[in-house]
């Protein structure tokens, strides 16, 4: 998360440069530091919806499979405790060590499904920043400003240099229209969750993970 944060200040520090006198023009306040908040990007963007909304899915589709499996072992515990009372100590020893195994197996892979989504996370974040960048440079570079920094790493900010409700607009209008423009742009992009096969337009940094 740190590493996307500064990735993504670096792009805009070199996407501001030089300095525009748009800021003079339109009477805007003027900093070379702007604030945003990068969560409210997320939530309140309809590409960053769209992103929170597939992962939600995933995430309730694991949990859902978790609960399930959960279930099955509980019944099949249950089957082995009541199998136990016909045995000998010796013949059910083979069936618990198996319960056991299996038990530890699906552990391991449930586990594994977990970490895949998280990085399925940080990258679909990553990818959100990658696409908004040459906007949020635009922006910059109409307010005079050198740099745009989240806010939750800046102590305290003057309400003028947040920007974030004009990024917002910006995001939905441009990355909206761009969608419907292109709704089956070739390579089976998709603007509006961000699934872009197509290389990255000029200045854009390739969408990684970070």
């Amino acid at each position: 998360m740190r590493a996307a944060m500064l990735a993504l200040a670096a792009a805009l520090v070199s996407l501001a440069m030089p300095l525009s006198t748009a800021a003079q023009q339109l009477e805007m306040p003027i900093s070379p530091i702007l604030v945003i908040d990068q969560e409210r990007l997320l939530s309140e963007t309809r590409l960053g919806a769209e992103i929170a909304r597939r992962l939600e899915s995933r995430a309730e589709a694991l949990a859902a499979e978790n609960r399930r499996i959960e279930s099955e072992l509980i019944a099949e515990e249950q089957a082995l405790t009541e199998t136990r009372k016909t045995m000998s100590a010796a013949e059910f020893r083979p069936l618990a060590e198996a319960f056991d195994q299996k038990v530890q197996r699906i552990r391991a892979e449930q586990d594994a499904k977990e970490r895949a989504l998280a990085k399925a996370r940080e990258e679909e974040r990553a990818r959100f920043l990658g696409r908004i960048v040459p906007i949020l440079g635009q922006l910059a570079r109409e307010r005079g400003a050198v740099a745009i920094l989240d806010r939750r790493v800046v102590f305290l900010a003057a309400d003028s240099i947040d920007v974030t409700e004009d990024a917002i607009g910006r995001i939905n209008a441009l990355l909206s229209a761009d969608h419907d423009a292109s709704p089956t742009a070739p390579g089976g992009g998709d603007a509006a969750t961000g699934d872009d096969a197509t290389a990255p337009a000029p200045g854009e940094p390739a969408a990684k993970g970070r």
